[in-house]
């Protein structure tokens, strides 16, 4: 079974309105309440892609009841550990032309319920994949990814890591079975710089010398690369006009997984739904209805580069 972990979930409510004036009440349409957290983002999409997975996470509060609801009412298991404080609401304003967002930084979770979930993970005799995706909330210190992936590796369970803190270089040592950084990331905590293609090879192998065994690096409009330490593919990117980003890579992995995990083989169809999906989410509100990936796969081009 394929578990996915979210340590600092929200809800996001993205609204639209026509410009903003300060001062003024600048009205809004379009609301949109979805329950979130980029490891929920990954279930939600497994889901539907016909791929069971089940949620781990700390909920709190009304927000936190909400996302736990609104999950299981999309038929996917959630196994909450419950914290005092309230679930973080995200805000994704687009004004027409420009996408503003407003993160909150999270609830507090304490040491109590955090020895709570490396407890249930220690437990959990089905569990072959963990996908651990997004930042960690107030009261949990990097050294949390440790214990997380100590326990993954005493259970021989395959690890796909998708976070943008610098603890990811250090976390490397515990071989994930796939890493999925952009080019920011890249820079920020390998303080590599892709440069184009010709850079490529080179940035595959020194994470790859560094320990992961599979990397997805995704590039937004300029496409994504895979590499699973011998051959290197790239795919390219549908164009879409952006109407929000807030779960396009972590739909874009969902995709990719609910391919390769279970045929390794099929690289090039994994990034073509990959890339398919990303654009598809980055159009919508949320997730939306992912009603356009098959017809955006059709136009996604893969080439192996080596």
């Amino acid at each position: 079974m394929l578990y996915t972990l979210t340590t600092n979930p929200a809800i996001d409510m993205n609204v639209s309105t026509r410009g903003i004036v300060p001062g003024a009440v600048n009205r809004t349409f379009d609301t949109v309440y979805t329950p979130n957290g980029k490891g929920l983002n990954v279930s939600f999409v497994l889901k539907h892609f016909g791929v069971e997975s089940k949620i781990l996470g700390f909920f709190g509060g009304f927000s936190g009841d909400y996302i736990v609801s609104e999950s299981r009412k999309k038929g996917i298991e959630v196994l909450p550990v419950m914290v005092e404080d309230t679930t973080r609401i995200n805000i994704f304003l687009n004004d027409g032309t420009q996408e503003f967002k407003f993160v909150n930084e999270g609830s507090l979770v304490t040491k109590e319920n955090q020895k709570e979930m490396t407890e249930l993970l220690r437990g959990l005799e089905d569990m072959e994949y963990l996908s651990i995706s997004g930042s960690l909330p107030k009261g949990v210190g990097t050294e949390y990814y440790d214990e997380v992936l100590s326990i993954c590796r005493e259970k021989n369970v395959k690890v796909i890591l998708d976070i943008s803190a610098p603890k990811l270089k250090e976390l490397l040592v515990y071989r994930p079975y796939l890493i999925k950084p952009n080019d920011e990331e890249l820079k920020d905590i390998f303080g590599i710089t892709v440069q184009g293609e010709e850079n490529i090879e080179e940035i595959m192998d020194i994470l790859h010398e560094k320990g992961a065994q599979n990397i997805l690096l995704t590039l937004g409009e300029r496409g994504s690369y895979f590499s699973d330490g011998k051959a290197v593919y790239y795919a390219g990117a549908q164009p879409v006009e952006l109407r929000s980003s807030a779960c396009a890579g972590d739909s874009a992995l969902a995709a990719f997984m609910s391919e390769w995990l279970y045929h390794p083989r099929q690289v090039e169809e994994a990034l073509k739904k990959s890339a398919a999906t990303g654009a598809n989410v980055a159009e919508s509100d949320a997730i939306g209805d992912l009603k356009k990936v098959e017809a955006y796969r059709k136009n996604i081009q893969v080439r192996k580069v080596r």
